[in-house]
Formats: structure tokens, sequence, C-alpha cells
């Protein structure tokens, strides 16, 4: 390894690039299948109304210069065929100046999606995506040696991930000091998974060990990640640990996937050798212009990484804060607050709205409903609609913009929104009445599940939005 490429590792960049190009087919088939109903011209929040009141300037997008839904999906459709290509390694055998096209293609792309997602956008996964993927334009194909500049890149993307994290919580709920947050998290999170009524019902005293394993890694080994190898490697093996804990434990989209992904490409290439039958490239290249390309992008993300830098060190941190429009070097953090109890929005639909009235409930695909239904797993894949839902339960002012637009596609059974759901109560039919209740959920007992076979206990709190036909609709927008 030298100041400007590191032969070694050439393995490291071929785990790297090829996790995040699956993380990128991921989001791409995820906003082919639900971008329709939920951004589409006649979706949930529709982006041409957005355009209206947004610039170019503050949300580069190339729907800007155009919109429709057909566009919509070629780009879905042009990311996704961009990703299976790179999986396949075709990018590989372009030469560098192709490499750096097809990639940046990539981020070009979702970064479109990304500006006018709205509301559905609005994760750190997203930013994450995209931080990672503009990184991936730089690191070459197989043939050239990859730039060590790059590669230290990639460790300070995964640095500010995890300090950011950790910071957050630190400075955040008192459960975090008191190291009492996990009695409570693997039950409150925004998806659970298989796993995760298991979880919950472990000993507290290993939630203790559960959350100081957390600060530990977050606070302390992240600091590994910054020097040399063989440190950084160690403290990417346990931040690989840690996070393939949390995707056994939860469902939170490609967050902990991507993360892993990140701490596999600050391993050293070396080890990687040892243990995998791959062959080095008999040569690897390192244009000289290529050098000067990453020495550019070095000084580009120093004098960008100054406000996240910031931001780090203050009190008043922001999570999950993007600092320019194109999204190149971000702010994370996660659950710096966590909830202590969870509620769930039901929604309910009937065929004859009357006092006798029998109502039915919607089947999300992920979140919970069905009291006797294992939490399912869908990470890395993500959940747009089941996200926002458990947002609403905690606050109807985050379904303001499109809760009473969802009603009423339900009310008209449309099939791009009935698309997004597990069951519909009268199939494809219309109902005549729709209504939102919300319930307190909580695990069941280790004897309550023996007795009934039951993941959740739901008890009835409150009416939401009650029962609403289509005349009525509009009182409720």
């Amino acid at each position: 390894m030298d100041w400007f490429s590191d032969p070694g590792a050439w393995l490291s960049r071929l785990v790297l690039t090829r996790g995040v190009a699956v993380v990128y087919l991921l989001a791409f088939v995820a906003a082919l299948r639900q971008g329709p109903a939920l951004l589409g011209s006649a979706g949930l929040t529709p982006v041409p109304r957005f355009l209206r009141h947004s610039s170019f300037r503050r949300a580069p997008s190339l729907f800007h210069w155009r919109w429709s839904d057909r566009l919509f999906a070629g780009v879905c459709w042009t990311g996704t065929a961009l990703s299976l290509a790179t999986l396949a390694g075709l990018a590989d055998r372009l030469p560098v100046a192709g490499w750096m096209v097809l990639w940046l293609g990539l981020w070009a792309l979702y970064l479109s999606i990304v500006n006018v997602g709205q509301i559905w956008y609005g994760f750190g996964w997203e930013t994450l995506l995209l931080e990672a993927g503009f990184l991936m334009v730089f690191l070459g194909p197989a043939h050239v040696a990859p730039p060590t500049l790059v590669l230290w890149l990639v460790a300070w993307l995964l640095f500010r991930l995890e300090f950011g994290a950790g910071l957050i919580k630190l400075r955040g709920d008192r459960c975090w000091r008191d190291l009492t947050c996990l009695d409570f998290h693997h039950e409150t999170q925004p998806m659970p998974g298989p796993l995760s009524w298991w979880f919950h019902r472990l000993p507290r005293r290993l939630h203790r060990v559960e959350t100081v394993a957390n600060h530990v890694t977050q606070l302390v080994v992240v600091f590994g990640l910054l020097a040399p190898q063989p440190v950084a490697g160690v403290a990417a093996l346990v931040v690989v640990v840690t996070q393939g804990y949390l995707v056994v434990s939860g469902n939170f989209a490609w967050l902990n996937w991507l993360t892993l992904v990140l701490a596999l490409g600050v391993v050293d290439g070396g080890w990687y050798a040892a243990v995998l039958p791959v062959d080095p490239p008999a040569q690897l290249d390192s244009p000289a212009w290529f050098t000067a390309v990453s020495i550019g992008l070095a000084v580009l993300v120093a004098v960008l990484s100054v406000a996240p830098v910031r931001n780090l060190l203050s009190r008043q941190q922001r999570m999950n804060t993007s600092f320019d429009p194109l999204r190149l070097v971000n702010s994370y953090g996660a659950f710096g607050s966590v909830t202590r109890v969870r509620r769930e929005l039901v929604v309910e639909a009937t065929d004859r709205p009357d006092p006798d009235a029998v109502w039915r409930e919607y089947e999300f695909r992920g979140k919970p409903g069905d009291v006797r239904r294992r939490p399912p797993q869908w990470a890395p894949y993500h959940l747009r609609l089941d996200w926002l839902m458990w947002f609403v339960a905690l606050s109807p002012a985050y379904g303001r913009t499109w809760l009473s637009a969802f009603l009423g596609r339900l009310l008209d059974a449309d099939p791009a929104t009935l698309r997004l759901l597990r069951s519909a109560p009268f199939g494809d039919r219309p109902p005549a009445a729709v209504r939102v209740l919300l319930y307190r959920y909580r695990f069941t007992t280790r004897a309550e599940r023996r007795a009934s076979g039951a993941f959740w206990h739901r008890t009835f709190e409150r009416e939401l939005v009650p029962p609403v036909t289509r005349e009525e609709l509009g009182s409720i927008r």
C-alpha cells in the first residue's frame, strides 16, 4: 500500500461494491413496486404537486425537467438493470471512465427519486445509500488498484455513521445512560422481526449487556476504524458483529445491512485472501488521472465534512441531516429516544355503514396487525407505508399530508394502493366505509404465548378516524 493505491484491498473493494449494488437493486425494486401508489400522478403525495413548490437547486432531480409515471418507471427499471450489471461483474470489465459513468448513473437516478420522495424517503438510510454509492464511483474496476484515499473515505463514512448514532443516544433518552432502553426497544421498534419476541423476553441483565455493547462499539471501538491496519480491520469486524445482531433482532430496511457492507469494506483485504479461494488480478493499474480524481474527491469530502462534524460536536445534534442538496456528506443517528409503549393503527372496512355493521381489518405486509401472526422478516427491503403507519401512531401529524388520501384510495379499492397491503377485507371490491382505530400492543408473556399461540396482546384505546364514506371523506381532509 502507498498513499494513493492499495493493491491488497482488491477483495475488500469487490465485497464492498457488490454489497452496495445489492442495496441499490433493492432500492430501485422497492421504488418500482411502491412508487406508483405513493408518488405517482394519482399517488398519495403526487410528485407533480411537489414539483410545483420545489426547485432544482433545493432538490436536484431529473424529474424537474419532466415528470410522468412512465418516466418514473423507466428510471426504476434503468437503475435495476445497472445494479444487476454491476452484480454480474460487467462493470468491472469496463474502462475506468465507463465504471465511473455507470456508478454515477446509479447515484444520479436514485438521487432523483429521493429528492422528490417527500415523507416516504425521509429516512437516514436513503442518504446513507447515496453517500456510499457516490464513493463507489471512485473505487475503480477490478483491473485498477483501489485508491487508498477513497478507502479511507469509506472508513470515514462508517465512523460518522456509527459515532453519530452513539452520540445521539448518549445525549438523548435517559434510558440509554441508565442502560434500560432495550427493556422496551425490541417491542416498540417500528417493525419487529421474527425473533424480536424472543429478544424482548431476554433477562433484563442481558438487555444491559446489549446496551453496553452498543455504547462500546459506537463510542469507543469506532475510533479504530480511522487507524491503520490491522486495527481498522478488527474494529470493522466488531461493527460487523453488532450490525449482524441488529439484523436478526429487527427490521430496519437496509440500514444495518448497508452498514455491515461498509464495515466489510474496511476489513483488511489480506484477510479475505487468506480464506477466499479467489486469484488476484494479474495486473492492477493506477492511472495518474484517476489518482488525481481521488485526491480531488478527498478534498471535496473534507470541505463538506465541516458541517457534519460541527453537528456531531453540538449539544443540539441533529439526526439524519443532509447539509448539501446532493447529499454527498451527511449526519446520521437513530433512536435518540425510545418509546415505552407501542401503539398501532388498525384500519377497518365495512360493506354496510349502519349501527349493526361488521368491521373487518386490512392486513399490512410488515407492521403488526393480527395478534397471532409472527412478525415477518422484510429487511433489507423497505416497506414505506408500514413505517409511516408507525409514525402516525406516535403522532397523527405524520399523516397530515397523506392519511385521508390513503383512506380515499381504500374506499375506491385502488389496485396500486391495495398492492401495498397484505390483504383487503373485500378483495378488489370497494367497501362502504372505513375507519382507523388506535390500539396499544405489547408482546405476550411466555405463559400467554403458550396458551394462545399469539405474539401480541392488544387493547383498544380510541377511534382515531371515525367511520367515513366517500361522500364524507372531505370532512377529514
